[in-house]
């Protein structure tokens, strides 16, 4: 796209961003997709942006009829008054013939939509056109060359007429045509996959824009009322905001801070792990508290527990959540991972951090992996994640539950503990017919840190970090020896 050329904003945000803007002006754009996955709702939206500011717009209908365009229309609760609706059915002429026959000669009757179809802009002469579709006119055409010529021949038609064109197309042919994405301007692809559970998962790609350094790869999107969502994909390096350096966040828990060295490093990520009920999102919900007492922003994304189960546990430990999520200090969200795309919580992550939020947690990554099912695609999205978070000064916390609950087999699905800067690790142990629960820093990058292994232990008072369990050996294995024991049956003669 030249320094000074025009575009044309689509009315999608998320697609706009991708756009740098929009389409450029006066160019004709193929969006392809498969039945179902968005095309119409996405080319109405484009020409009720332009409809909005004043500018004339035609949507050409080759199959649907415009009372199945305006149903669209009303469930998104747009209106459509400025949007011109040309309807021309393909094989009407079939069934308004005098013979007998049911038959109507293909040629004949393409001639006599494309006429009809250019009478309609020249009378309209629109600065925005969308074509629906283009799986009609490859069936009047009948042959790949047939069809290829009157789609450059619309392009010729199109680019003396200051029209914004986007043509759409269902695939529905036999055949790949490649050969079709040469002629337009732009060529946009949207996906739509069903997982085996969950709901249905869209996604959307420019696959060119001559002239436009646009952003490329796949975008998350989503079809809502009020039409569609585009999630673009999150590149850390352009999301770069200055923070204060070598600022630490506390937990309220003196010995906690000491351990880490003072607290956690701003702009740092921080992986507390463990088995399930140690204590783990006591924890990370401690550093939310604590910075709502500070009068700073936090926001918390609940992926397993119930957010009544959460406040009613965080009440018991003399956690004053619920009072900090009421005042607006604590963003809490439960997230459906059955119902959530990876650029969907990007997107919600993002507007967090835009809404001055200085600490997150993520409870669970458990949660998280079970959204991108593919262990290479989490580390992927995680590192990206992160890399924006730190960039941003923003103390993030995850929460990774491990498999088992005591013994040296303990495991986690997959292992991030190199993505994050600072490690806790949580363990239960065994002690004179009790279970207890055990505390340790494994890593903090940057500072030094506390390397004793410590009880650790929640009541109505909150969270209490006791002394150096020096006298065990083997905490972490779940089974520890008493060192005093041993000590005595190796002095014995």
């Amino acid at each position: 796209m030249t320094k000074h050329e025009e575009v044309a904003a689509t009315g999608i945000e998320g697609l706009d961003y991708i756009l740098l803007g929009g389409f450029p002006r006066n160019h004709l754009y193929l969006l392809q997709g498969d039945p179902g996955v968005g095309k119409t709702t996405l080319g109405l939206q484009f020409l009720l942006e332009g409809a909005r500011h004043g500018e004339k717009a035609l949507y050409i209908t080759l199959s649907e009829t415009r009372d199945e365009l305006l149903a669209v229309a009303q469930s998104h609760h747009w209106d459509m008054t400025g949007v011109e609706v040309y309807e021309h059915l393909i094989g009407e002429y079939s069934l308004t013939e005098d013979d007998t026959t049911v038959f109507y000669p293909a040629e004949v009757e393409l001639g006599q939509t494309v006429k009809q179809l250019l009478e309609s802009v020249e009378r309209v002469r629109p600065s925005r056109v969308v074509l629906d579709s283009l799986s009609e006119i490859r069936l009047l055409a009948q042959s790949t060359l047939r069809y290829r010529k009157q789609i450059l021949a619309l392009k010729q038609f199109f680019s003396t007429r200051n029209a914004t064109v986007l043509m759409l197309d269902d695939r529905t042919a036999e055949f790949n045509d490649l050969q079709l994405q040469s002629v337009p301007h732009g060529v946009i692809e949207l996906e739509r996959v069903t997982p085996v559970y969950g709901s249905a998962r869209r996604r959307l790609q420019l696959v060119k824009v001559r002239g436009l350094n646009f952003r490329d790869g796949y975008h998350d999107f989503n079809i809502r009322t009020g039409g569609i969502v585009v999630y673009p994909r999150l590149v850390a390096a352009e999301e770069h905001h200055g923070f204060a350096q070598n600022e630490t966040v506390g937990s309220d828990v003196p010995t906690l801070n000491e351990m880490l060295g003072g607290g956690l490093d701003r702009g740092t990520s921080t992986l507390v792990m463990g088995p399930a009920g140690c204590g783990k999102s006591a924890l990370a919900t401690q550093y939310a508290v604590a910075a709502a007492e500070r009068g700073e922003k936090a926001a918390m994304f609940i992926f397993e527990e119930s957010l009544a189960s959460l406040y009613n546990r965080s009440h018991s430990l003399g956690m004053p959540l619920r009072e900090h999520v009421d005042s607006g200090l604590v963003s809490l969200r439960q997230v459906d991972p059955a119902q959530l795309q990876p650029g969907e919580f990007v997107h919600l992550v993002r507007e967090s951090v835009d809404g001055g939020a200085r600490v997150l947690v993520i409870d669970s990554l458990n949660g998280y992996l079970n959204a991108v099912p593919e262990e290479k695609f989490l580390l992927l999205h995680l590192h990206e994640l992160l890399s924006y978070l730190g960039q941003n000064g923003i103390a993030t916390i995850l929460v990774f539950a491990q498999h088992g609950l005591v013994g040296a087999n303990m495991h986690a699905p997959v292992d991030v503990s190199y993505l994050a800067d600072c490690v806790l690790l949580l363990r239960y142990f065994e002690s004179r017919g009790k279970i207890r629960k055990a505390i340790s820093v494994v890593k903090k990058r940057g500072s030094a840190h506390d390397t004793s292994i410590r009880d650790f232990s929640m009541s109505s008072e909150g969270l209490a970090i006791g002394p150096p369990l020096e006298d065990f050996r083997g905490v972490l294995t779940g089974v520890p020896t008493f060192e005093n024991i041993v000590r005595e049956i190796r002095a014995e003669p």
